[in-house]
């Protein structure tokens, strides 16, 4: 089938590649140049793991191609999917739906043959109607289909995500629709993946309550570590412990600095102003963004207690400034509330990321970035641990003691055992672990 991809960032160029890779024929639509330029290279403009190796192939093999001309793209083109930026409006959070709508108005104006038009962006409940309209109004003898198609990629593991997806939701309106997106997709029947069909607007809110669902998930182990570290438990025992329960599930629970990235903050924004709109205010999530947006600046109160009350004067070692491991994406992560706070209270900081630091240059200002741990660590006050790379998680802890100034080793993401690092003559400051004088 041809497919064309309009937007090549990261949903956008992740589905192309791998769609491609499927066997389709996709060509995605790019207006930024200098990223055209790149892609049609055979460069990745995002850090992705294994993303460059599917590009650089299906280029090779003639399945995969880039273009800024959208009109000559469509022609003939049996799938169009918007994949398109949503970032969350200032002032209310919503989903700003700019770029989708000058999308549609586009496609409108150069619809020439029958196809369906997928929204791939994640959108509000609502949205793929208001794109038909758009569209029907520009162009109203254009012959198309549209369909909800929201992505569920995580960053770090997109391809395994895009190639073996727990499902596949597709809201539609018609039967046609529905078959074209089986083929679309039918490369993942051999894996039996379930394609779940519905309406448009239930496949809106699937997205939306998905990962707002998660975010409650990661919040509420976050207050429950809390109150271990009042109580004297475990939090990593608690998690273990509930998640062994089939109905909840073991994963993101794992305590730490909040959540961040491309989806989470956006879309539980999205989902609360979703909900005041239709007069069915969405309270547990409204809390879920008030605490998480809380818990960041609760970890510089934690690195500020483990320094004795105050870093003036200090040098701080960080570790990991993106929102999770094996991604540059900066976007809402904990380091750029940790930092900035850090510094206004005093500190200067030290910082290494595997991966993000290009990006974090951009929107933190005073940081004195290095390439490893060790480099940070030496001569530093104290050592914090926001984001959990690999390259942290073996550390030569004696080492590290050995290049600090103090015995300070904080850990927001327990990754070591306190155990080891007793024994390596460091003291630890950790998540939901609290300790009771008997």
């Amino acid at each position: 089938m041809k497919i064309v991809m309009i937007g090549a960032g990261y949903v956008g160029l992740v589905s192309g590649v791998c769609f491609s890779d499927f066997g389709h024929h996709v060509i995605c639509v790019e207006k930024d140049q200098t990223k055209l330029v790149k892609l049609r290279a055979g460069e990745v403009p995002i850090f992705e793991p294994g993303l460059d190796v599917l590009l650089k192939r299906n280029i090779n093999e003639g399945r995969l191609e880039f273009s800024d001309d959208l009109a000559t793209s469509i022609v003939d083109a049996d799938a169009v999917f918007i994949a398109v930026g949503t970032p969350a409006r200032r002032g209310d959070g919503f989903a700003d739906l700019t770029y989708v709508y000058e999308t549609a108005k586009e496609l409108g104006e150069k619809l020439t043959n029958d196809t369906v038009i997928i929204t791939k962006s994640t959108v509000p409940v609502g949205t793929n109607r208001e794109i038909k309209r758009i569209i029907t109004a520009c162009n109203p003898k254009a012959a198309f289909e549209i369909v909800s198609n929201p992505e569920f990629l995580r960053e770090g593991s997109a391809i395994e995500d895009f190639m073996r997806p727990d499902r596949v939701i597709v809201g539609v309106g018609s039967a046609e629709a529905e078959s074209v997106m089986r083929n679309i997709y039918r490369p993942l029947n051999i894996r039996e993946t379930p394609i779940m069909v519905t309406d448009l607007e239930t496949a809106e809110t699937i997205k939306y309550a998905a990962n707002a669902f998660l975010a409650m998930k990661i919040t509420f182990i976050n207050e429950i570590a809390d109150l271990c570290e009042k109580t004297g438990g475990d939090v990593q025992q608690v998690a273990k412990g509930i998640g062994l329960d089939t109905r909840i599930g073991g994963k993101f629970l794992h305590a730490g600095p909040g959540y961040g990235g491309s989806c989470f903050p956006k879309d539980t924004l999205a989902l609360v102003q979703t909900g005041q709109r239709y007069g069915a205010p969405q309270r547990i999530i409204e809390t879920v963004v008030a605490v998480n947006d809380a818990r960041k600046s609760a970890m510089t109160g934690k690195i500020l207690a483990a320094c004795g009350g105050s870093v003036k004067g200090k040098r701080i070692a960080v570790l990991g400034v993106t929102f999770k491991p094996n991604t540059d994406d900066m976007r809402d992560a904990p380091s750029l509330v940790i930092i900035p706070e850090l510094i206004a209270a005093g500190a200067s900081i030290t910082a290494c990321d595997p991966e993000g630091g290009d990006e974090a240059r951009k929107l933190l200002d005073g940081v004195d970035w290095v390439d490893d741990a060790y480099s940070a660590a030496d001569g530093a006050d104290a050592l914090v641990i926001i984001t959990e790379w690999n390259a942290f998680r073996g550390l030569d802890l004696a080492r590290i003691r050995q290049l600090l100034t103090t015995s300070v080793f904080i850990d927001l993401r327990n990754i070591y055992p306190p155990e080891e690092v007793s024994a390596a003559g460091l003291t630890l400051t950790n998540v939901g672990k609290g300790t009771i004088e008997s």
